[in-house]
């Protein structure tokens, strides 16, 4: 199964930040550690160009961030401190999750070791995230013709009002959030498909909207790619989360969500996502759940 990384994902960072910069490099170690992959089987990204970006971003706030320019109120927005090295993480990172796309089309599904950056607007930066690599790929693969319809399956605790906002008008790109209500951001945007979950929903109740969600939509908008956000911030340890999951709970979550597209014959595509914790490791085992999964579908699809 195409599984894509690089080690620019987890540039140095301050040790004491809320953002867990290195559970990116984490998460490849305890895929390689778990025998799920090995470091050289692992596909890495080139840089994404600006001209691909652009088509969901201003090039003025393209150049404002890659030169070091944003606004203090920018900079507040998005909370990480600027760097040469996380400039280019972040264009890489959209490169990584635009290959993941390709390669999922080609092959019925893969996976990245990041993306999910759903808070990205159109000209400024929000939550953590600079560039928002769904809205980017959406773009990208409808004005190529490389698909007629997208489906963005958005998981993450929050809801991906970036996402919403920057393809409103783009009726072949279809936006579904399953979001805790009472969370970031506070304004929320309008999705094509808003699902907003009551705060401490249980692995069971969560599962159940899930797949009412998917049997409904999937065969409404038949879409020749979905991209999963399979953000971990629903777990009942996280940070920045305010839902029941557990370990099981999420691993049940993956596994529906991809077979509910394999089973249609529809290529599916994930992303980490949310995911927030000061023990690094077991954060990086949690996120290592969506690709522990995808590999045991792909195996049952015998996809190759």
């Amino acid at each position: 199964m195409p599984l894509i990384y690089h080690e620019d994902y987890s540039p140095t960072f301050p040790a004491e930040h809320r953002f867990p910069m290195d559970k990116f490099r984490l998460l490849r170690d305890h895929l390689v550690a778990t025998g799920l992959t090995r470091d050289h089987d692992l596909l890495r990204p080139q840089l994404c160009p600006v001209d691909i970006l652009a088509l969901a971003h201003d090039r003025s706030y393209i150049e404002r961030y890659m030169n070091a320019e944003l606004s203090r109120e920018d900079q507040r927005r998005l909370g990480l401190p600027w760097s040469e090295a996380l400039a280019r993480r972040t264009v890489r990172a959209v490169g990584g999750s635009l290959l993941t796309a390709q390669m999922a089309l080609r092959h019925g599904l893969a996976c990245h070791l990041a993306g999910g950056t759903h808070h990205a607007h159109y000209d400024y930066p929000a939550g953590f995230c600079i560039f928002n690599d769904l809205a980017v790929i959406s773009h990208y693969l409808l004005e190529a013709g490389q698909v007629s319809r997208v489906l963005i399956f958005d998981c993450d605790v929050h809801q991906g009002d970036g996402t919403a906002r920057i393809l409103e008008h783009t009726a072949d790109a279809i936006t579904v959030s399953l979001h805790c209500e009472k969370n970031f951001p506070a304004r929320k945007a309008q999705s094509d498909w808003d699902i907003p979950l009551a705060m401490g929903l249980n692995d069971s109740q969560y599962l159940q909207v899930v797949d009412e969600a998917l049997d409904y939509l999937l065969p409404l908008y038949q879409p020749d790619l979905v991209l999963y956000d399979a953000g971990v911030d629903v777990h009942q340890h996280d940070a920045l989360g305010y839902l029941k999951l557990t370990d099981a709970g999420i691993a049940a979550r993956d596994e529906a969500v991809i077979r509910h597209c394999l089973k249609r014959a529809i290529p599916v595509m994930g992303v980490i996502g949310g995911g927030y914790s000061k023990d690094r490791e077991a954060l990086a085992a949690r996120h290592g759940i969506l690709h522990h999964s995808a590999q045991r579908l792909w195996t049952e699809f015998n996809l190759d």
